[in-house]
C-alpha cells in the first residue's frame, strides 16, 4: 500500500510530527534526505506544516512550543495512534494507568488530538480524524513505513495497548522475541525490548521512513548535519541505519524487503 484512501482503524499508527527548535532548518534538512515539500503554516495554527511527498500529505513539522516556564521539550518525532473518539480514547489511557501530557484537544476542523506516555514512559499521539485522516502516503521511498515501540516491560505494555486501543502485542512469527503491533488481523508496527538499546535509554517509540538507497541517504544525511547512531546494517526486513537529524531528532530509514 502506498495512497491511503481509506480511514485507519482505531489503534494504527497514522500520523507522525516533529516539534523542531528551528523548524525552517528542519523543513529545509528533509526536503533534502526525504524529498519532502512544505512551506511554514499558517499563524493561527502555530506554524504548523503538513509536509508533502508528490502532493500527499506524509508528515509534519512545527516548532517547539512550551508553556511559560516549563523546560523545552526534546525534539524528537511523536508517533500518532488513530481513534474514532479521542475523549473515550483519553480516559481508557488513564483508566489503563498511562499519564496525560496534552489533553484532547480540537485542531479546527481538521481533527482531534491529545499527547500520553504509557506506563513505562514511552510517549505518544492520538488522533481522531474529521476533516484529515493522517498520512495520504505511506510504504513508499520518502514516506513513514513503520512505528515500532521501543519498551522496557513487554507484558506491561502488552496490557496497556490493549486496554486503551485494542492494539495487541504478540510474537512476531520467525523473529522472535521482536513483537509485531497488530489491529485485528493487520500487523500496523512493531515492538522491542529496550535491552538492544543503548544503556539509559528511556522506552520510546522510534519513527521509520522508507529510502530506495540507505547508504546513499546515510551520505545525504551527514552532508547536511545529521548523525548516524546505528550504521547501516542488514536484518529480517531489509537494509536499514538509525540516525539522528541536525538538531537530535531521532528515526531510522529503511530499504524494506517484502515479507
Amino acid at each position: 500500500m502506498s495512497e491511503v484512501t481509506e480511514p485507519y482503524a482505531t489503534g494504527t499508527p497514522c500520523w507522525v510530527d516533529l516539534m523542531a527548535k528551528d523548524q525552517q532548518a528542519a523543513l529545509d534538512f528533509y526536503r533534502e534526505l526525504l524529498g519532502w515539500q512544505g512551506e511554514i503554516g499558517p499563524a493561527e495554527f502555530g506554524g504548523y506544516t503538513v509536509c508533502e511527498l508528490n502532493g500527499r500529505a506524509v508528515a509534519g513539522i512545527a516548532p517547539t512550543m512550551a508553556p511559560e516556564g516549563a523546560s523545552e521539550p526534546p525534539t524528537v518525532w511523536t508517533n500518532y495512534l488513530s481513534s474514532t473518539d479521542a475523549q473515550a480514547t483519553q480516559d481508557a489511557i488513564v483508566a489503563a494507568g498511562g499519564l496525560l501530557i496534552a489533553p484532547v484537544m480540537d485542531v479546527g476542523s481538521l481533527g482531534r488530538m491529545l499527547v500520553a506516555a504509557d506506563p513505562q514512559g514511552a510517549v505518544f499521539g492520538v488522533w481522531e480524524a474529521r476533516d484529515f485522516a493522517g498520512a495520504q502516503v505511506v510504504n513508499e521511498a520518502g514516506a513513514l513505513v513503520w512505528n515500532e515501540l521501543h519498551t522496557d516491560d513487554i507484558p506491561g505494555a502488552t496490557a496497556f495497548y490493549a486496554e486503551a486501543f485494542d492494539l495487541r502485542i504478540k510474537p512476531m512469527e520467525g523473529a522472535e522475541p521482536y513483537c509485531e503491533l497488530r489491529v485485528g488481523d493487520q500487523c500496523v508496527g512493531g515492538a522491542t525490548h529496550l535491552a538492544a538499546d543503548p544503556p539509559g535509554t528511556p522506552s520510546h517509540w522510534l519513527t521509520y521512513f522508507a529510502v530506495d538507497d540507505v547508504d546513499a541517504s546515510v551520505d545525504t544525511l551527514l552532508e547536511h548535519g545529521g548523525t548516524v547512531l546505528a550504521p547501516p546494517f542488514d536484518m529480517i526486513a531489509g537494509r536499514m541505519t538509525v540516525v539522528t537529524d541536525p538538531q537530535g531528532a531521532p528515526f531510522a530509514l529503511i530499504n524494506p524487503t517484502p515479507m
